[in-house]
């Protein structure tokens, strides 16, 4: 049986912020200079060899490849649909949501980078979804807080919410799987470990 990790040190974020943050498991991940190629070529950066979680999820090499590669095909994909800030602000809103604090550091300083919104961004963080900023804005926050409350408590009343904010198909798609894939990988994150400020 693995023996669970306890951190009573940890230096817990109080809140939800921009700030970068580190990540501790609950699991043991793969030692660095354990990882096999399989595993390495799972991670699909090498970069990611550094990361604690990715090293977790190593210990599934076929499930952390696939669920890298979804996750950069939806943001780093931007031929057509949203802009990245408008993919990201979708993952902070489903983070903030979700109470998942580290994603939605990663997330909303991102959006903030890219949009140049940094006080809008920290709205979201501060006052939650339902902070209201612009139509557009709201829609995708709205959006994305339905999908990821209650996937189908999301209908067609968003969809049209978010054409009538300017948002053409491919967007509605980009902002659907924003906040559908950190809907899940926020509940993944949050069941193998937390946040700690570094």
């Amino acid at each position: 049986m693995t023996a669970i990790i306890e951190h009573e040190a940890l230096r817990r974020p109080e809140r939800f912020t921009q700030r970068g943050l580190g990540w501790v498991p609950w699991l043991p991940p793969v030692p660095e200079g354990e990882l096999t190629d399989v595993q390495r070529h799972a991670l699909v950066e090498a970069s990611r060899s550094t990361s604690p979680y990715f090293r977790l999820l190593a210990r599934d090499p076929e499930a952390l490849r696939a669920r890298t590669l979804t996750d950069l095909d939806i943001f780093g994909n931007e031929e057509g649909g949203l802009p990245r800030w408008e993919r990201e602000l979708s993952a902070a809103a489903a983070s903030r949501v979700n109470g998942c604090v580290f994603c939605a550091s990663v997330h909303a300083r991102a959006a903030s980078r890219l949009s140049g919104r940094g006080d809008d961004v920290q709205r979201l963080l501060d006052e939650g979804v339902g902070a209201r900023v612009d139509e557009r804005w709201d829609a995708i926050a709205d959006a994305s807080a339905a999908l990821t409350a209650t996937p189908s408590g999301f209908g067609a009343g968003h969809v049209e919410r978010l054409r009538a904010a300017g948002i053409g198909d491919a967007g509605i798609v980009d902002q659907i799987s924003g906040a559908a894939f950190f809907n899940w990988a926020n509940r993944l994150m949050l069941s193998l470990g937390e946040p700690e400020v570094v």
